[in-house]
């Protein structure tokens, strides 16, 4: 299956050897590791801010909005990268069935998650910042 890739980094990355794309992979991993940190420092914030005296509702509603993504999409997306740096040492173990066309397909699924968890994740920054200011 073809598939349009527009952006042209993503591109030659793909094409770049297996050592480049597990550098990327490590570099998610430290993404995912700063992003963890983001989501205390928010849970921090807003356990600051006294939820009591406004819209109940909504502070609920993001704290339980962080648990979701530092639960769910964290240890789903780490999980997926360790498993596909698995499947990089088992290729270059030489297993037999196994081909770097698997990793580098894996890789883009990898990456084109990463992208649109990121821009969700920036855009719900901008919801807590938004709500911690009106908070003030």
């Amino acid at each position: 299956m073809d598939t349009l890739i527009s952006n042209p980094k993503a591109q030659y990355l793909l094409g770049a050897g297996l050592d480049v794309l597990h550098f990327e992979s490590r570099e998610w991993l430290d993404t995912i590791d700063l992003y963890k940190d983001e989501v205390r420092f928010f849970e921090n914030l807003l356990k600051e801010k006294d939820g009591a005296k406004y819209n109940k509702s909504d502070y609920e509603k993001m704290l339980d909005n962080l648990n979701m993504i530092h639960t769910d999409l964290f240890n789903d997306l780490e999980q997926s990268i360790i498993e596909h740096e698995q499947l990089l040492s088992k290729i270059e173990l030489a297993e037999k069935g196994l081909s770097d066309n698997d990793y580098r397909e894996k890789h883009q699924q990898i990456r084109l998650r990463i992208n649109t968890f990121s821009k969700n994740f920036k855009t719900f920054k901008r919801i807590v910042f938004d709500y911690a200011k009106s908070l003030n």
